[in-house]
């Protein structure tokens, strides 16, 4: 009784440490109770327009075409004649909902948000929406309800489209900002025959924004240097040049509307974004109209990068803003308070007015900033004890060094030593995956370091292969490439190629339990895999050709998936055949989920796990033991595995290169939605998510399969295999543990809390895996009577 009592000990303490890190760091910064700041002089402005061109980069907008003609003339003529312009510099994550709070509340995102999918508000917070007299918005139902919802009051209205029309695979994704322009323009058309309307818009401090999804829409399903982008950055020049005109034609040119067009985030060459690309990070901005400087001209300009060449804009100034700062200049510009929690800095140069508002917008902003650091450090004097606070002073508190474990010198030292080695070689590949490149090709060597190569040349010979093969993998790029359709049909002809001369090995071998249910079980297998092949290529013809998601490819896509799961319960239990059977279940989902080399990745990978049981069965014959008795003698278990056969290096070794050899922490910050077109192009991001994991268990899965295969083989105990891998991941944690950051960008405080996160749910990830690993090799659901078998 006393391992399994230790073991849901340790696995408590685990949550309890994993709970901790989420209450920790995922726990909102924003405090509450702060007094209102507002400039008391008059603002130029009676009412702010406020066009956001969701996924719009900086370069895209500002470069001119091949012809030396802007993209967008309109904004072009503007930003030369009447207004001012500059980047906006975004913050990681570089996603719709983050971008938005940055812009109208004027802070960046706490990573509570994340587990809400950036949709619903974690916390409620202050915005230049809030502040204002009047808020009218029209755009997607994914960004305008949560600037609603909170809000003081009913003055913030919205009109969105529905959540269908945001379809990757849509024939033409500028609709939705047509929608938009169409439904401002008859709003405003009504107001004239609703008198109640008309003097609620014709009030100060009115705020009107137009979210444009268009341009992300196309970005993401053809990529930003596509004609679809480009064309739908021309419909919304055309229709902000008509809302202008209309708006000043409503208000009778009173000169008293103040008009920004900005973006929430860029968008990388392949269509992604999420992480912190500079095409991801530098979004455009042009202000004009009432209280916005005009253009001022300069002769020389001091900025690192080349933009003002390219974009043919050296002689305008350029004044670059953090995304935060466009809050306070809004709330400046209409007279409203400014978002209580702002972090944003006023920035003067795009102001036309007088010294003296200047200065009264400095000193408001200062004290609203002020004003958080107040309630902040209340809160913090409270929860502390008294003597532990110390404000602006660094306290150093001294981890008592001393010897807890003493070493035999010798051997026990120099494989204590390895380990720490290997253990910190893990650790570093969470940062660079091309470590595993250098593990893999080290491993590649094993055999002739132990020996084996003597006794099985060519076993010795396929593992050395495969993996070289798989040490590619760590080094191709994880984002930034484009689709390679024919690579994932060459993963799925190669898949059934491979399944054709293993079914030919199955019925030669000695072993054989196979009936027709067990053939006709590998055969839709096998048909799943053609199948699956088919539709990604279908799909992606599909949506090229702007045709959208074919019914019948989403409803084999979804049904593969349903299916991937049971059907290897339906083959024999021996040992190959049933891991064969895993393999063509999860590799028929894994195709489904592939856009280029990494559906090539589980194949390479199978093969060297089957490799790796075969090289496990040698060495025990090599060092002259038994398949059957157990392993139970401290020494005798010492020696067989530590020294002879470095069987959980390599175990553990496999688990981070199944995470790590196609993806890492960037590649799923950036996630593209090209992965899952073959279920579904909608916008869903739990849906997605959701898929986006299974790619990443899938692997996982495989290499826990072979895990159990291992210890079927050797016979060893599975408590003790568990153990081990507890404490090499409880090492790997201690060493994340003081890694984690609470300063810096998201990216830079989510990736380290990732890191630490993902190695303390190893153990209890390896114990699902593990049972379900199982369940899959072991267990056989019965269509007839029969004899049950799991054997080598």
């Amino acid at each position: 009784m006393g391992i399994p009592v230790f073991i849901l000990a340790g696995l408590l303490v685990h949550f309890v440490f994993l709970a901790s890190i989420f209450d920790i760091y995922f726990s909102s910064p924003l405090v509450h109770g702060m007094t209102p700041q507002q400039t008391p002089l008059p603002p130029p402005a009676k009412r702010l327009v406020l066009f956001v061109a969701d996924g719009l980069r900086a370069d895209s907008l500002f470069e001119l075409n091949s012809n030396n003609t802007p993209q967008a003339p309109y904004l072009r003529a503007i930003l030369e004649n009447n207004g001012s312009w500059g980047i906006s510099h975004t913050r990681v994550p570089t996603e719709s909902r983050p971008g938005h709070v940055a812009l109208i509340a004027g802070f960046y995102e706490d990573v509570s948000a994340v587990a809400k999918g950036w949709k619903e508000n974690p916390v409620e917070f202050d915005s230049v929406f809030n502040e204002s007299k009047y808020t009218w918005s029209w755009g997607s139902p994914d960004i305008l309800p949560m600037f609603a919802k909170g809000a003081t009051g009913d003055h913030v209205y919205t009109f969105c489209y529905t959540a269908e029309s945001e379809d990757f695979g849509a024939q033409d994704a500028t609709k939705l900002d047509t929608w938009v322009f169409d439904h401002v323009k008859s709003f405003f058309n009504s107001s004239r025959s609703n008198q109640t309307l008309f003097s609620a818009l014709n009030e100060e401090k009115v705020v009107l924004f137009l979210h444009l999804l268009g341009i992300d829409t196309n970005g993401h399903a053809h990529r930003p240097y596509s004609k679809e982008y480009k064309e739908n950055i021309r419909k919304v020049d055309e229709g902000v040049k008509e809302i202008v005109s209309m708006l000043e034609s409503f208000y009778g040119n009173d000169g008293k509307t103040a008009y920004i067009l900005t973006s929430d985030h860029g968008m990388t060459d392949w269509g992604s974004h999420g992480a912190g690309h500079p095409s991801e990070t530098l979004t455009p901005l042009i202000a004009w109209g009432a209280g916005v400087n005009y253009p001022q001209k300069v002769t020389s300009q001091l900025f690192e990068d080349n933009f003002l060449k390219e974009w043919k804009l050296e002689n305008l100034k350029r004044m670059d803003v953090n995304q935060a700062d466009i809050a306070p200049l809004m709330a400046s510009l209409i007279g409203v308070p400014f978002p209580l929690n702002s972090v944003g800095t006023l920035p003067l140069e795009y102001l036309n007015n007088s010294n003296h508002f200047k200065a009264e917008s400095m000193f408001t902003n200062a004290l609203q900033v002020l004003e958080q650091f107040k309630v902040k450090m209340s809160q913090k004097k409270r929860t502390t004890l008294s003597f532990l606070f110390t404000p602006f002073k660094l306290r150093v508190i001294q981890d008592p060094a001393a010897n807890l474990w003493s070493f035999p010198i010798g051997q026990s030292l120099g494989f204590l030593l390895i380990c720490i080695l290997g253990i910190e070689l893990l650790v570093f590949s969470f940062f660079y995956r091309s470590t595993l490149t250098v593990g893999l090709l080290v491993f590649a060597g094993w055999p002739v370091i132990t020996q084996l190569w003597i006794q099985a040349k060519r076993t010795t010979l396929i593992w050395t292969l495969l993996c070289v093969l798989l040490a590619v993998f760590p080094l191709m790029p994880v984002v930034g490439r484009e689709p390679n359709i024919p690579l994932v049909v060459a993963a799925g002809l190669t898949t059934l190629l491979i399944s054709c001369f293993s079914l030919a090995s199955f019925s030669r071998s000695k072993n054989k339990y196979q009936s027709k249910e067990d053939l006709k079980v590998y055969f839709y297998q096998m048909f799943s895999i053609a199948l699956s092949t088919y539709v990604v290529s279908s799909t992606h013809n599909s949506l090229k050709n702007k045709q959208g998601l074919p019914v019948f490819n989403q409803i084999i896509s979804w049904t593969t998936l349903a299916s991937s799961s049971a059907l290897p319960l339906l083959s024999p239990t021996l040992l190959f055949q049933r891991l064969f059977s895993i393999l063509l279940s999860l590799m028929a989902t894994y195709l489904l989920l592939s856009t280029g080399y990494e559906a090539l990745f589980p194949l390479v990978l199978s093969g060297l796990m089957l490799v790796w049981i075969q090289m496990e069965q040698e060495a025990l014959q090599h060092y002259g033991l038994s398949l059957k008795p157990k392993v139970t003698a401290p020494d005798s278990y010492i020696s067989l595995n530590y020294q002879k056969h470095l069987l959980f290096p390599l175990g553990v070794f496999f688990i981070v290169t199944a995470f790590f050899g196609t993806g890492n922490i960037a590649s799923v910050n950036s996630f593209d939605p090209a992965s899952v077109y073959c279920f579904l192009t909608v916008f869903s991001p739990f849906i997605m998510g959701g898929l986006l994991l299974l790619k990443v268990v899938i692997p996982f899965l495989l290499v826990s399969c072979a895990f159990e295969a291992v210890q079927v083989t050797t016979q060893l105990s599975s408590k003790s295999l568990f153990l081990i891998v507890l404490v090499i991941s409880d090492i790997m944690a201690l060493h994340f543990f003081f890694l984690v950051k609470d300063y810096g960008s998201w990216l830079d405080i989510g990736t380290s809390i990732s890191h630490y996160v993902l190695v303390m749910s190893l153990t209890i990830f390896m114990m699902l895996m593990n049972g379900l690993a199982q369940l899959l090799t072991t267990k056989r659901l019965e269509l007839s009577r029969r004899t049950k078998h799991h054997s080598t």
